[in-house]
C-alpha cells in the first residue's frame, strides 16, 4: 500500500520526525518496503522575480532577462517566453537542473 506521510499524520496524533514513525511501524510488526522524498528532485527549483527584460539584440524572439531567484545577486537569463515581463514571478531552474517527469 503506497500513502503520504501527510495522509498517516491524519489518522496518528504525533509531531515525531518521518525515521521515527517508520521506526515505530516496522516495530510493531508493518513492514516499510521504501520511503521516498520526492520533494528532492524539485530542490535545485526556486522562485524567481523578473528584475528587467529587453529584447536580445541579435535575435527576434528571444528577451534578455534579469531574474532575482533570492540568492543576492541577479542572474542574467535568456528567455524565449513572449510574455516575460519586469515583475512577473516565475519558476527559476538553475543550469544543470533536471526536470523530472
Amino acid at each position: 500500500m503506497r500513502f503520504t506521510f501527510d495522509w498517516l499524520k491524519e489518522h496518528l496524533d504525533t509531531q515525531q520526525p518521518l525515521s521515527a514513525v517508520v521506526e515505530k511501524l516496522s516495530m510493531i510488526g508493518l513492514e516499510v518496503e521504501t520511503v521516498e522524498d520526492r520533494s528532492q528532485a524539485l530542490a535545485p527549483f526556486r522562485a524567481a522575480h523578473v528584475v528587467s527584460a529587453q529584447k536580445h539584440p541579435d535575435a527576434d524572439r528571444l528577451q534578455v532577462c534579469m531574474v532575482d531567484c533570492g540568492e543576492g545577486n541577479p542572474v542574467q537569463v535568456v528567455c524565449g517566453a513572449p510574455n516575460a515581463r519586469v515583475g512577473m514571478k516565475a519558476v527559476f531552474a538553475p543550469v544543470g537542473s533536471y526536470i523530472p517527469g
